[in-house]
């Protein structure tokens, strides 16, 4: 189903996301210092697919902020997001009991999953865009399910990140936030009331890069991993309000 231009704001979310990451990587050089990227600075070539890279994101950052290049635009970030998320695979293979490595794979997986949708709902319908459509649909409510056994994992860790001066406490927000991408997922995958999931499950994003990626950017910006955790963040949310900007075209 073609989204209605009104139906839209997840996409411009997304593609700022990605155009800020894109230009972060220009701007910082260091890409031995990204994880997912780090076995490319020793490489013959290596500095060449980073800046490729990095250009697909600048390129298709821009390009999906208008619905007439928006199809080429999210095939280019598809493209950018699903090698970062293959950078994961080895270190899966090589330590498949660490779950932080799965976790960084789906969430660079979930903005793939976003750019399907985008491919497939913003053009005139072609045949194959409901399954493809479906297919993002699916896969980023599976990355939910992943992004709940990740802070379950962690939960001590994730704890760390809640601001101290929330009440009721650290860990409270920790296990909230965690039954709450849980219900998000079930909500998504069954159907039952996925809608409603989604738009808490944007804000509720929303509110960690407000909350927590802010405050840390703010308090320390010599860190890389502060601004890139800010931009991550945002397009992680832009993905989730992509899927909330589908369910609706779908309701109407």
């Amino acid at each position: 189903m073609r989204l209605p231009k009104s139906w839209e704001l997840g996409r411009h979310v997304y593609g700022v996301a990605a155009l800020y990451l894109g230009l972060l990587d220009f701007i910082l050089h260091d890409y031995d210092d990204w994880e997912q990227l780090r076995s490319l600075a020793h490489s013959p070539g290596g500095h060449i697919v980073f800046y490729a890279v990095a250009t697909c994101m600048v390129i298709g950052g821009s390009m999906i902020q208008w619905r007439i290049t928006a199809r080429a635009g999210a095939g280019l970030l598809a493209i950018a997001f699903l090698f970062f998320a293959l950078r994961w695979i080895p270190p899966i293979v090589a330590h498949p009991g660490v779950y932080d490595d799965i976790g960084n794979f789906f969430e660079q997986f979930s903005l793939v999953s976003a750019a399907a949708i985008v491919i497939a709902t913003v053009a005139p319908q072609q045949a194959w865009s409901d399954a493809l459509a479906r297919t993002g649909y699916i896969c980023f409510g599976i990355c939910v399910i992943s992004f709940t056994l990740e802070q379950a994992v962690y939960l001590s860790g994730t704890a760390s990140f809640v601001p101290k001066w929330i009440p009721p406490g650290q860990m409270f927000w920790a296990v909230v936030t965690t039954l709450a991408f849980a219900l998000a997922a079930v909500a998504l995958l069954s159907g039952f009331q996925a809608r409603l999931a989604s738009r808490l499950l944007t804000l509720m994003i929303a509110g960690f890069g407000l909350l927590v990626w802010l405050p840390m950017l703010v308090a320390d910006p010599g860190t890389q991993s502060n601004w890139a955790g800010i931009g991550q963040n945002m397009a992680i949310d832009g993905a989730a309000w992509i899927v909330a900007d589908h369910l609706a075209a779908r309701s109407r």
